[in-house]
């Protein structure tokens, strides 16, 4: 691995320590890997579509630019805004989302970590007329979200619910352990799920049944109590929110993510207390649907999706997620994380096509399909 790479595991995954349990796998995979772009991309983190019937793929990299996929890479990006990006690390060019309507309104969205102050910044940004690439000088901040101590633990997700509104996950602002104790806190948007209305107000509204819409916190706020939710997934049948929230030292962990809930950091690290040590958990705090130990290498996981596809029957309805440590892909199975697949990919986000297939981002520079193990 390159040197940038290991320094990303490092501040992602903390000190990592072996754990006592291996995880069950299955027998025989039910998957592989075919590259579907094999080379040629520089540090991608994630990948999505637009939905707006140009079978465009919208690649996500590190350092400021989007690139697509319209069936080879094209040369000139979607969107260039590395001279505002603070690159990195766990900084970069973070997250990216397209409106539901980006095929009529022409509006998207980005998370990144701007020079040179390292701040939080999602932005809207509005694409040309003929929607093929995004006008830099378009930008309008909907949020700045200091973040001055640390480097590590930024978040980055963008998605759009079920009702419309925008979630965005932050990170609870970096350093071991959370020590200003940002996740608990409802007055700061670290450690935090966000849900805004960027379909009125200025720069947004407030969806009302935010917990805090009233008062006594942000009220940006939907869920709180996260290490660093860097991936997370609406699945496209339920709704359900499903975030895969990277641990410190022991314990990695998936959450269903619900309004008001709060997800334990760093009160708990998974299902275990971490600050206290004992006596942690009470009926206000939230479990995590699954978890996993480090054992081994795996120290960082990577949130995935709920497969919805066709291609492969025996995992329809399965949450799929990686380590981004080891490039392993597990399946959620019976409420336990089941290995299907060992690469020796660095696993920075999975992507869901529009017929519900799923694909990999990896940070070493490809894009993977996920396909059936016997063609």
């Amino acid at each position: 691995m390159g040197c940038r790479i290991v320094q990303l595991l490092l501040l992602v995954a903390g000190t990592v320590i072996a754990g006592a349990t291996a995880l069950p796998a299955w027998s025989q995979s039910p998957i592989r890997l075919v590259p579907m772009v094999p080379a040629g991309l520089d540090s991608p983190l994630f990948a999505t579509t637009a939905n707006d019937g140009s079978g465009r793929l919208f690649i996500v990299e590190q350092g400021g630019k989007i690139r697509v996929l319209k069936g080879a890479l094209q040369a000139r990006p979607f969107l260039d805004i590395s001279s505002r990006v603070l690159a990195g690390g766990e900084r970069g060019l973070l997250g990216l989302a397209f409106h539901p309507a980006f095929a009529t309104n022409r509006r998207l969205f980005v998370d990144y970590t701007r020079k040179p102050d390292g701040a939080i910044v999602v932005s809207e940004f509005q694409a040309s007329a003929d929607r093929a690439t995004a006008i830099p000088a378009s930008e309008r901040p909907l949020m700045v979200i200091p973040h001055p101590l640390f480097a590590n633990h930024n978040g980055g997700m963008l998605a759009f619910g079920r009702g419309g509104a925008l979630f965005v996950g932050v990170g609870d602002g970096g350093g071991a352990g959370d020590p200003f104790e940002h996740a608990q806190n409802p007055r700061t948007r670290l450690g935090k799920i966000l849900r805004i209305n960027v379909d009125a107000g200025q720069p947004f509204a407030i969806p009302p049944t935010n917990p805090f819409a009233r008062g006594g916190g942000r009220p940006e706020i939907f869920a709180l109590g996260f290490r660093n939710p860097f991936r997370f997934s609406f699945d496209r049948l339920t709704g359900a929110l499903f975030v895969g929230d990277v641990g410190q030292g022991r314990f990695e962990e998936i959450d269903m993510v619900g309004l008001a809930q709060n997800y334990g950091w760093p009160r708990m690290e998974g299902d275990q207390c971490f600050r206290p040590a004992t006596d942690c958990i009470t009926p206000a705090l939230r479990l995590p649907v699954a978890t996993y130990g480090h054992v081994g290498d795996r120290c960082s996981v990577t949130g995935g999706y709920v497969y919805r596809g066709s291609a492969i029957p025996a995992l329809y309805g399965t949450y799929l997620f990686a380590d981004f440590c080891t490039g392993e892909i597990f399946g959620l199975i019976g409420g336990q994380p089941t290995l299907l697949l060992d690469t020796d990919l660095a696993i920075a986000s999975f992507v869901e096509n529009r017929a519900g297939e799923l694909l990999v981002v990896d940070l070493n520079g490809t894009i993977q399909s996920i396909v059936p193990a016997v063609p």
